[in-house]
């Protein structure tokens, strides 16, 4: 089996996989002070809460937009699974030419979303990912990585708002039931919902202009299954994109 894992600046996704099928999955708070041992611990806790042995795990990926665990992810893998990890990253024979200037600046999660959305959706296609900063990722007719956007995350400007003002109270983020808000908590949840969706569907448009009107557009991360709500544009929400890249990716490397 194999264990994906995909490192975001908030959270981490942890996937297992029997071959193709994806047997179990979480998602955990994005911890850099962990350590070796704490990350291995608590990766042992959640296979045996879902009734997984974890000597079963043949294979470990990653991907990570967190440099600083990448040492402490590598020795976990090896302490832990007693298997060196693949880390993903642009020198990574993914079968996705990157024509970003430089390469080397696209993110692990960006390149392993473009590989799982090319074999699960087709090319052209647009990923938006929506994590700590949103990213839209454009893949043009013959399944090249053209590039993208990049933009603060909806909690990014959620906190700033809260932050800078002396005030307004920090609001949960959700879809009010107006678009014009009664109260402060419903103008601000109104600002941040329909605001955010009006930006996302604002570029969308933009890319599809360039791209064509016939791509498609997948939304994947925690906060996709909401602000896809509200987006013309969106077709596809997939949560498990990136994770089901790595495995893409993994099982690539074994065909070599």
């Amino acid at each position: 089996m194999l264990l994906a894992i995909d490192v975001g600046n908030t959270n981490t996704s942890l996937g297992v996989y029997d071959r193709e099928e994806l047997v179990a999955h979480w998602r955990l708070t994005t911890a850099r002070e962990r350590t070796v041992d704490e990350y291995g611990v608590h990766s042992r806790n959640l296979f045996e809460l879902a009734g997984l042995d974890f000597k079963a795990i043949t294979a470990v990926a990653i991907a990570s937009v967190v440099p600083p665990l990448n040492f402490t992810l590598r020795r976990m893998s090896e302490v832990y699974f007693h298997h060196a990890p693949l880390f993903v990253d642009n020198t990574t024979d993914t079968g996705v030419p990157i024509l970003y200037e430089p390469p080397s600046d696209v993110g692990a999660d960006r390149i392993v979303d473009a590989v799982a959305a090319i074999h699960k959706y087709g090319a052209p296609c647009i990923i938006v990912d929506f994590g700590t900063a949103t990213t839209f990722d454009a893949i043009n007719e013959r399944g090249e990585y053209l590039g993208g956007v990049i933009t603060p995350g909806i909690t990014i400007s959620s906190d700033a708002l809260f932050a800078r003002t002396a005030r307004l109270p920090r609001v949960e983020i959700k879809r009010p039931s107006s678009v014009i808000g009664s109260s402060t908590v419903g103008s601000m949840q109104s600002g941040l919902y329909y605001g955010y969706a009006g930006l996302v569907d604002g570029i969308l448009k933009k890319m599809r202009e360039e791209l064509g009107e016939h791509v498609r557009v997948i939304a994947t991360g925690g906060l996709a299954p909401l602000i896809a709500t509200g987006s013309e544009f969106i077709e596809e929400i997939d949560d498990t994109l990136t994770l089901d890249g790595l495995r893409l990716v993994y099982e690539r490397q074994g065909k070599k």
